[in-house]
């Protein structure tokens, strides 16, 4: 084997600089969750559509009904409270602090 040749201080300064990792590592775009428009008043049509067609599906959750409606979840929870008071739909179980959980009236 020949002797390796002893480089100057210049060159090793050269070499460091020039090795590497070459481009610096950039952090991913992490995933955006699409921003819904829900609706933050009930206006005549939704409210008609409330009135009509949540009453008549099986689970009635504030989240079913912000799906559904297009509204956010302070209306919805209010939507389920008059709901309620009209009588046309019950509670499935005992009342849960965070998740109501209702159905429709049956006869």
């Amino acid at each position: 084997m020949a002797p390796k040749v002893q480089k100057s201080k210049e060159a090793k300064a050269k070499a460091a600089m020039a090795g590497g990792k070459g481009k610096k590592k950039k952090w991913a775009k992490g995933k955006t969750k699409e921003k819904l428009n829900n609706a933050v008043m009930f206006d005549k049509s939704t409210q008609d559509k409330l009135l009509k067609e949540i009453p008549k599906a099986k689970l009635i959750t504030p989240s079913v009904i912000s799906e559904r409606l297009k509204v956010n979840g302070s209306l919805a929870r209010l939507a389920i409270k008059v709901l309620e008071s009209k009588g046309v739909i019950a509670p499935v179980c005992a009342r849960h602090s965070k998740q109501l959980i209702y159905t429709r009236k049956v006869a």
